[in-house]
């Protein structure tokens, strides 16, 4: 494959992502949650940084941005809606736009609902979305600046990828999503069994990020507000999606 796709632990519980086109040498960032452990990765590996993708403006995700680029001398991608909040941008994007990473298209999403302005990147090549704060393993991003009906939004345009596609979130949450997941979905069997599964591989130290889609659609209670066994599982029968979305996300608040 011409593609390598690296996962990197960040400050307490951030992930980083590198996606390294070995044909060309290029190399790109998806977030930059603190510089020393990207930068160590990098060298690890004698790649140089030519692309920082950004996903949205929270300093847990960009903060190593200035330093990478001054060490790299890397362009820098991110929103044009929320531009002013980021780092200096070489290219401000909107959904719906397509990048050129050394010969493959990636892909600008909407991402509204955890912050506005919040976007997300599909690599097609690499069977990999970048999904930030929005889409999560087992989870979904807290709502601070948008509306429960933004992210259903988000999270509807996110399920419609292809189900081999890997979900390359932010951070390590996914033991306790998976708490909650159980507490509003104890009857969904591939929910057990993923729950099992991330239990044992965080009492190893292992990642459980990125995940699959395929598997996120089969248990995160989030992507599931429109199936029809979620609905009756939270007493909702008969509302609309997004309302019953908005149900899980405030029960999860309170969790």
């Amino acid at each position: 494959m011409p593609l390598e796709l690296v996962t990197i632990p960040c400050l307490s519980d951030n992930y980083a992502f590198l996606v390294h086109d070995t044909e060309t040498g290029r190399t790109a960032l998806f977030d930059a949650p603190e510089a020393a452990p990207i930068s160590d990765a990098l060298k690890e590996r004698r790649w140089t940084l030519s692309d920082i993708f950004i996903t949205h403006h929270h300093g847990d995700h960009i903060d190593g941005v200035d330093a990478l680029r001054a060490e790299h001398d890397a362009r820098v991608i991110g929103a044009k809606a929320d531009a002013e909040r980021l780092p200096a941008l070489d290219r401000a994007v909107t959904p719906g736009d397509l990048v050129d990473f050394s010969g493959h298209d990636v892909r600008v999403m909407p991402a509204d609902g955890h912050t506005i302005g919040h976007i997300a990147y599909h690599i097609p090549d690499a069977k990999a979305a970048f999904t930030g704060d929005s889409l999560m393993a087992l989870g979904c991003g807290r709502l601070f600046e948008g509306s429960a009906e933004q992210m259903w939004s988000t999270l509807s345009q996110l399920a419609g990828l292809p189900g081999d596609t890997l979900i390359c979130s932010g951070h390590e949450y996914t033991a306790a999503n998976a708490r909650f997941a159980l507490s509003v979905d104890p009857q969904n069997a591939d929910l057990i069994h993923r729950a099992d599964a991330v239990n044992a591989a965080r009492g190893k130290g292992e990642f459980t990020v990125p995940s699959l889609l395929s598997e996120e659609l089969a248990t995160n209670p989030f992507l599931r507000a429109n199936v029809d066994s979620m609905k009756k599982a939270v007493g909702m029968e008969n509302a609309a999606d997004a309302e019953v979305f908005a149900e899980i996300r405030r029960a999860k608040d309170n969790f």
